[in-house]
């Protein structure tokens, strides 16, 4: 079930990012990690609008979006390849014509994900704060 984010959520949605970050994401530093916590919930979480995937109670999955910029989709590691990540993208699909987002071009699964599903690469930059190569892909109808 897709339903919007309540507080009650912060733990759960917090443990599936780290989760899927640290399989997505293995080349960055567990400092990186604990600051990107404490961003998600302390900035993130007020600027975005944000959507939880909750299977029997639980969340496994969720999404936030900024405007028509995804700037998270996380899944389990383990519940991925089910069509969650999908279904929470309909949702961002249906509220905007075109959407954003910006993917580590070392995160080749999440790449993968997103070109199946109609993103095209339009730029591709080096954050001098994270120093690892970053894409911007836009989905366009």
């Amino acid at each position: 079930m897709i339903r919007k984010y309540e507080d009650k959520d912060l733990e759960g949605m917090l443990d599936v990012w780290y989760q899927a970050s640290l399989v997505a994401h293995s080349f960055l530093t567990e400092e990186f990690f604990e600051q990107e916590r404490r961003n998600i919930r302390d900035i993130y979480l007020d600027r975005s609008e944000t959507w939880i995937y909750e299977d029997e109670g639980r969340v496994v999955g969720f999404m936030s979006l900024n405007g028509n910029e995804v700037g998270a989709i996380f899944i389990y590691p383990e519940m991925q390849g089910r069509g969650i990540g999908r279904a929470l993208m309909d949702v961002a699909k249906g509220l905007h014509e075109t959407l954003e987002l910006e993917v580590f071009k070392e995160n080749l699964n999440a790449r993968g994900f997103y070109e199946h599903y109609g993103f095209v690469t339009f730029k591709e930059y080096v954050p001098e704060d994270i120093g690892r190569p970053m894409l911007r892909m836009r989905l366009e109808e």
